[in-house]
């Protein structure tokens, strides 16, 4: 009988990021994690959609070329079955990605897909929402289920996002920031989880 201890369902990394075995990250070296971050099983990072023209002051100097393709911060939370994709379009007449950069406590709901250009820090998205292409959402928003975001769309901070084009259909009231806290979620995840507190 074997005496390593059973697999888990989610690899945890040296700075608390939980990532299922059957998560599907493709090109790992181009997807930064901020830490304590959720990646839940069927969730698919497209980490080989870099940006394909460098810039000649990178190449000139000899310096390393940045090509992150997705920046996720700290308490970030990829459910089930969310694709998130960089953004892409054509540049200098060449086809390229553009990083997509995801900020801290944001939630990502069931089934999701992003192809945002930034996404701010406390930032709740629904399940089976799209968001298009260099579509831009600041601080503390709520995107409900079912939304569609166009691309290029820029959402101010501090509002709530609904429909099919989505549009601002009110605010987060003052004093509804903790419901952005990831930090409990977190810890309800993973090999060992915790209950969570009521």
């Amino acid at each position: 009988m074997s005496r390593r201890p059973p697999r888990g369902e989610y690899i945890e990394t040296d700075t608390g990021n939980k990532v299922a075995r059957k998560a599907t990250l493709v090109g790992t070296q181009n997807i930064m994690l901020g830490g304590k971050t959720v990646i839940q099983p069927e969730v698919m990072i497209r980490g080989d959609l870099i940006r394909s023209i460098q810039s000649s002051s990178s190449s000139s100097s000899g310096g390393t070329p940045n090509n992150t393709a997705v920046a996720i911060g700290r308490y970030c939370f990829l459910s089930r079955a969310s694709c998130l994709r960089p953004p892409g379009r054509l540049y200098k007449g060449a086809f390229t990605y553009m990083p997509l950069r995801m900020g801290d406590h944001v939630f990502v709901g069931p089934s999701s897909v992003i192809q945002a250009a930034s996404i701010g820090n406390h930032v709740h998205i629904g399940a089976n929402v799209v968001v298009g292409e260099f579509a831009i959402i600041k601080d503390y928003v709520r995107v409900l289920d079912e939304t569609i975001v166009p691309p290029n769309m820029v959402i101010p901070s501090f509002s709530i996002v609904a429909g099919q084009p989505a549009r601002v259909i009110g605010e987060v009231p003052e004093g509804g920031h903790e419901a952005f806290e990831l930090r409990e979620l977190y810890k309800t995840v993973g090999n060992n989880p915790q209950p969570a507190l009521s």
